[in-house]
């Protein structure tokens, strides 16, 4: 996903350096795309997903921090959903907790992550299997 994000950044900087070269605007629109880039990958970085005693503590770099009481979640499935959320992924999972809440994350090993949470809250519908 982060190839694809900076090929759309920056494609259109190479084409504008072979079209225009190097000139005042591409030198301000670097000054813009490079700060933008370096705070996406940071985001995507810095996204963390933490089992602590009875709680799911989710981090997305500086801008997200979400704690779930573990005992709340009833449900974990895969999940296409393309709903902007904490996952820098598109292999994602959702899970429903509370009355009608429901997050979508990406951890990177979903079979061990949803047995972890299954192992603290025998009551969660586990629809996370191996292939």
């Amino acid at each position: 996903m982060l190839i694809a994000i900076f090929l759309l950044f920056f494609i259109p900087v190479i084409f504008g350096i072979v079209n225009n070269g190097i000139n005042k605007e591409f030198y301000t629109l670097i000054g813009i795309l490079i700060p933008t880039y370096a705070f996406i990958l940071h985001t995507f970085l810095k996204t963390e997903y933490k089992i602590e005693n009875n709680t799911l503590k989710i981090k997305c770099g500086i801008i997200f921090n979400k704690t779930i009481d573990i005992s709340k979640i009833k449900k974990i499935s895969h999940t296409n959903s393309l709903i902007s959320s904490p996952a820098p992924s598109f292999d994602r999972i959702e899970l429903k907790y509370g009355k009608f809440d429901e997050m979508i994350i990406s951890p990177k090993d979903k079979l061990n992550f949803a047995n972890d949470l299954t192992q603290i809250n025998t009551g969660i519908e586990n629809n996370i299997i191996e292939n």
